[in-house]
């Protein structure tokens, strides 16, 4: 998630405890055209944020009090060009149907229907970078889906097992989530998550991916001694960082959400 954010609004003179809140929305004009902005009241912010989402578009002002929403759109006001340069990166989106290109683990395959009946719901033919998908048509997006969330579960479990192995290491558990701008994440309760989206870039930008977050498994920072554990891992990690870096933000294009 792209942001910016002020320093925290003076506290009013009563003061009550605020509520996560989803708040209102307001059309604010960019560029000559209006641009639906939620307000968001969230007690956890430590000062008022702009965001611009980096798949959809959508601009969320979030501040951590009611009295600060009114400065939190001031500020937005005040940052157009801004919010504008950040709509014009988002890329355009992929709907997952027959007929689309998209890029799976990094290589580009046409979607396909193969009819009503099939082996499976969904088919890679990878000789001829085909991924057929059957049944009925409005369906394809769902089974598309489910199809990319456990190929890349599949994978990145299977990853993370085989470098946990060389750490002597266990992940306590592994999950995959759909987040906007973390690809990966490890908490102190030894859980490491991956974002399912990591389907579409090249092996081993997703196995950078997995390497980073076992070696925070026994290193829950960034010093030296954690990158070389990642070079334990993926000896040659900084074109996949550099990849990320430069095309990342496209991931975000396939299956958007909506």
């Amino acid at each position: 998630m792209i942001s910016l954010f002020r320093r925290k609004p003076k506290a009013s003179a009563v003061k009550k405890r605020p509520t996560r809140s989803n708040g209102e929305t307001v059309a604010l004009a960019i560029e000559g055209e209006p641009v639906s902005v939620k307000l968001r009241l969230n007690p956890r912010a430590r000062r008022v944020i702009v965001k611009v989402h980096p798949s959809t578009g959508e601009v969320t002002v979030v501040a951590p009090t009611r009295a600060g929403l009114a400065h939190a759109l001031d500020f937005a006001r005040g940052e157009q060009d801004w919010i504008a340069r950040q709509r014009a990166r988002v890329p355009q989106p992929v709907v997952l149907a027959p007929g689309a290109r998209l890029p799976f683990r990094g290589q580009s395959h046409e979607i396909r229907h193969g009819g009503r009946n099939g082996p499976a719901p969904v088919c890679h033919d990878a000789a001829g970078r085909v991924l057929w998908v059957h049944g009925r048509a409005e369906h394809a997006q769902r089974r598309l889906t489910d199809f990319f969330k456990r190929e890349a579960r599949n994978l990145c479990e299977a990853q993370a097992l085989a470098y946990g192995a060389q750490l002597g290491v266990v992940p306590a558990r592994i999950t995959m989530r759909d987040t906007a701008s973390r690809w990966g994440s490890c908490s102190a309760a030894r859980a490491i998550s991956f974002s399912w989206r990591l389907i579409f870039a090249p092996d081993f930008v997703r196995d950078y991916v997995v390497a980073h977050e076992v070696a925070h498994l026994k290193e829950m920072n960034h010093g030296p001694r954690f990158w070389k554990l990642v070079e334990k891992l993926q000896p040659d990690f900084k074109p996949a960082q550099e990849w990320l870096r430069l095309h990342g933000r496209s991931l975000q294009r396939y299956a958007p959400k909506l």
